[in-house]
This record gives structure tokens, C-alpha cells and sequence, in this order.
């Protein structure tokens, strides 16, 4: 069952999603920015111990899971329809 959107309603929701995305981005410049900055002062003051691979980790993940809150699972194929396309698929293979 659809629902029907007004237009003040479409707007709002594309509003957000491009906030979202917004979001992302800035996260990704924020990310791509401290990186080399985290490594740069690691090698500096502690050349023998290299500790930035962690913060790059947490930060890389935490960006991954930023990018599935914003484009959800259908960019990785597990779509609303992915079980249904699945089960047909199956079906005529059949």
C-alpha cells in the first residue's frame, strides 16, 4: 500500500535527505582531513609505535555505518524488495 505525499510533505523528507548526505560528506572531509594529520603526529613523536591504525579504523567504520544511516541497505543490494526479488528468482530458476 502507497502512501500519498503532499508536496510540503515531499519536500520535507528530500530536505532531510540531502542533510543527511550533507552529513555524510562532512564526515568524510572531516575524516580525510584528521588522518593524515593522526599519522603525521605518530611518526613525529612516537616513530617505534605506530597507534594511528586505530583511530583510522574507528573512524573508517564509523564512517561506513554513517553511510548505511544515510543511503540504508538498498546501495548494498538488500533493498525493501531483496527478499521477494530473491524467492522469484529462485522460483523460475526452478
Amino acid at each position: 500500500m502507497k502512501r500519498e505525499f503532499t508536496e510540503e510533505q515531499k519536500y520535507a523528507r528530500a530536505k532531510k535527505k540531502v542533510e543527511k548526505i550533507k552529513g555524510l560528506y562532512i564526515h568524510l572531509l572531516v575524516t580525510v582531513l584528521v588522518i593524515p594529520v593522526l599519522i603525521f603526529i605518530n611518526l613525529k613523536f612516537v616513530p617505534q609505535y605506530h597507534w594511528f591504525y586505530f583511530p583510522i579504523i574507528g573512524m573508517t567504520t564509523g564512517l561506513f555505518f554513517h553511510w548505511l544511516g544515510v543511503f540504508g541497505f538498498e546501495k548494498l543490494g538488500f533493498g525493501k524488495d531483496w527478499e521477494e526479488q530473491k524467492i522469484k528468482e529462485y522460483l523460475d530458476k526452478e
